[in-house]
């Protein structure tokens, strides 16, 4: 059972009169701007205060990327193209939303196993750095260029020879899908000048959803070593190192926030060895769910309260179909509960212990399991914290054939300062 002692850690957002507070409005309010449930609210305050945290933890020379993959609501995007320094797609789609935002296209990169001939083409044309995951892919991108008569820029994208230890999602380290094995990169290194690309440098992501800062250490380490390495051989002067990310944020009962400080201050003694060997390079962390993991909440309403055997169960509009991650059913091995809270009623004078489900007809629709949660009926709201990254776009929408979840960005755009 979670109680609320156990996630108030988590607990994101202000609670003022017992109301969850978003963007600086109360959710009953904010549900009625909406205007129906289920719906996303993101704060657009959470999220320009974690990019200042990290400006401020990180060394200064690090530029910061938003990986549009957790979250490509298009407000959110263009929220946050005013405050990193780049973006970085996985899909054409992605890049067609990356270029509406106004990024500059040398500070936006494509990954991706699978590029299609037709995306490689629009990145060509769109002059954007595409992280190459194969030689195959060069091959496509050197003729993608040719065709159109330009030079495609293209950094390589390493599997390395070791993994982000500790981490939610490993994506390097061993075979994997991802990426160009980092023994083959330099036979690819030599070949680069006869392919007429733009060599700009690398890309080496070896896992995600990490909260240990020794392990982020320990890779951050490996790669800056792994990419001086492959440098030497390289047809010209490295331009662009992206590290990846892997920053972790807490979902469940126990778990300790990763120390971002710790992680900046052992990147900012290993950078000046780095810098002095790569004095072009730019050297970039890719983040996604660190970035809007936390400022996201999920709303459903309850339809209905129902006993069975022993068991009380809040029947609500939302469920998997919405948020996937929540239901447990994207990447958990054993089910745990995201923090939930009755949003109109947080701490509650009254009290029980319930599970949340949706609509769905199906067991795996589940929202909160056997949760202590302030007692609450229908017409009561439903919120699930830590829900700004891998929701709606990453959730069977079109399961069931209910009605999508609607997303809005809340909060006061920032004034900026006069001159």
């Amino acid at each position: 059972m979670s109680g609320p002692a156990q996630h108030a850690e988590l607990l994101q957002f202000p609670v003022e009169n017992d109301q969850l507070v978003v963007g600086g409005v109360p959710l009953p309010l904010l549900a009625a701007r909406v205007g129906r449930t289920p719906f996303y609210a993101y704060d657009r305050g959470a999220i320009s205060a974690r990019v200042a945290e990290l400006r401020r933890l990180l060394p200064p020379s690090v530029q910061l990327h938003y990986a549009l993959k957790a979250n490509p609501m298009p407000a959110v995007v263009q929220h946050l193209a005013g405050l990193v320094d780049g973006l970085d797609v996985a899909s054409g789609g992605e890049l067609r939303l990356a270029l509406d935002s106004g990024m500059a296209p040398d500070d936006i990169s494509f990954a991706g196993p699978g590029k299609t001939d037709a995306e490689l083409a629009c990145a060509a044309a769109a002059g954007i750095i595409v992280n190459a995951e194969s030689e195959n892919e060069l091959e496509r991108l050197a003729a993608a260029g040719r065709a159109l008569g330009v030079r495609p820029k293209v950094a390589l994208r390493v599997n390395p020879d070791f993994e982000l230890k500790s981490s939610g999602m490993r994506m390097g380290g061993g075979a994997r899908p991802f990426g160009i094995d980092a023994e083959r990169v330099p036979a690819l290194l030599a070949r680069l000048p006869a392919l007429g690309l733009d060599w700009q440098g690398f890309h080496i992501f070896s896992g995600s959803q990490n909260l240990r800062a020794a392990a982020l250490q320990e890779a951050h380490q490996q790669t800056l070593a792994l990419a001086l390495r492959l440098a030497g051989r390289a047809p010209g002067p490295l331009r662009l190192l992206n590290i990846g990310g892997g920053f972790g944020i807490p979902y469940f009962p126990g778990e300790q926030r990763l120390d971002v400080a710790a992680v900046g201050a052992a990147l900012a003694a290993l950078l000046p060895d780095v810098q002095r060997q790569l004095p072009q390079a730019r050297i970039v962390i890719e983040l996604g769910r660190y970035l809007v993991g936390e400022a996201g909440v999920y709303v459903a309403r309850v339809v209905e309260r129902k006993a069975s055997r022993g068991e009380t169960y809040l029947v609500t509009d939302g469920g998997l179909h919405h948020h996937l991650a929540a239901s447990g059913n994207f990447g958990q091995v054993l089910r745990k509960n995201y923090p939930v809270v009755i949003g109109n009623r947080v701490r509650g004078d009254a009290r029980e212990t319930v599970s949340v489900v949706g609509p769905l007809c199906t067991p795996l629709d589940l929202l909160a399991e056997r949760m202590e949660l302030a007692q609450a009926g229908p017409g009561d709201l439903v919120a699930v914290l830590q829900s700004g990254a891998y929701g709606l776009s990453a959730s069977p929408t079109a399961f069931l054939g209910h009605p999508a979840a609607l997303e809005v960005l809340v909060g006061e755009r920032e004034r900026k300062e006069q001159p």
